[in-house]
């Protein structure tokens, strides 16, 4: 637990002593929702909903990606810069790299989601405290898939460059196919990539929890909750893999 601690600690700090990650992780998502939401707003609304509180949950994913995606950059650049040998050859146990590093991008994927969720609530109004309760777990949960998810990625990549290529590759469309634009199509190709996207059961946990029209009888609400569990239970064990996997090669 102290190896787990320290990373996350060292993961938290070195993000935000860097101001132009936090500035690239707020500005790009709250310019998209500023001209999306402005944009189209007056002219049409999307799933009942006007454009602006429409995109707002999906600007609030956008966030939580970014923010997985510097996050996990770090296991390169300590990789390049010696760190991360000198953790592997520490009595740590290689499982306190994993859970450092991604319990280190959850929670600032957390944090960085809650801080724009709390400017949504301050003035549109609060919504009951299950679903604020409901609002975390769910941005919670999304960030720990994301971050795991780089995290394997990162771990079997050396370039920078490389892993941004890698990254924009799969979590771009993800978080396109999550229902951030459009909502979830009646049928067809597009409704079943949109199903078998994690993302998107989480993005209409979030969406339902901080509009304040979650219902927990819903059959939808479980079926969310346990899918985006199930994805973030196989990629942390995976995660815990890779890592031993990379530790072999390099030893031969």
């Amino acid at each position: 637990m102290s190896g787990t601690l320290s990373l996350l600690g060292r993961e938290v700090t070195r993000f935000y002593r860097q101001p132009s990650r936090v500035i690239g992780v707020f500005g790009l998502p709250l310019m998209f929702w500023a001209v999306m939401g402005l944009g189209f707003g007056g002219q049409f609304a999307i799933g009942g909903e006007n454009t602006m509180t429409y995109f707002f949950p999906g600007s609030i994913l956008m966030v939580v990606l970014f923010t997985s995606i510097f996050s996990t950059i770090s296991v390169i650049e300590d990789r390049h810069s010696g760190f991360l040998q000198g953790v592997l050859v520490s009595p740590a146990p290689r499982s306190a790299i994993v859970l450092g590093k991604v319990f280190g991008g959850t929670l600032l994927g957390l944090i960085q989601g809650i801080l724009l969720t709390l400017f949504l609530w301050v003035t549109a109004g609060f919504p009951a405290w299950d679903q604020v309760l409901a609002s975390v777990a769910s941005l919670m949960l999304i960030s720990l898939v994301l971050t795991a998810l780089g995290f394997v990625f990162a771990w079997r990549l050396d370039s920078v460059q490389g892993f941004h290529g890698v990254m924009n590759l799969v979590l771009m469309p993800m978080w396109i196919l999550s229902g951030a634009l459009f909502p979830l199509p009646g049928s067809g190709v597009l409704r079943l990539l949109m199903l078998l996207n994690p993302l998107h059961y989480g993005l209409e946990l979030f969406r339902g929890a901080v509009n304040g029209a979650l219902v927990w009888t819903a059959p939808t609400t479980p079926r969310c909750a346990l899918v985006l569990i199930g994805f973030g239970l196989a990629l942390l064990p995976l995660s815990l893999k890779v890592i031993q996997i990379r530790g072999r090669e390099s030893a031969v």
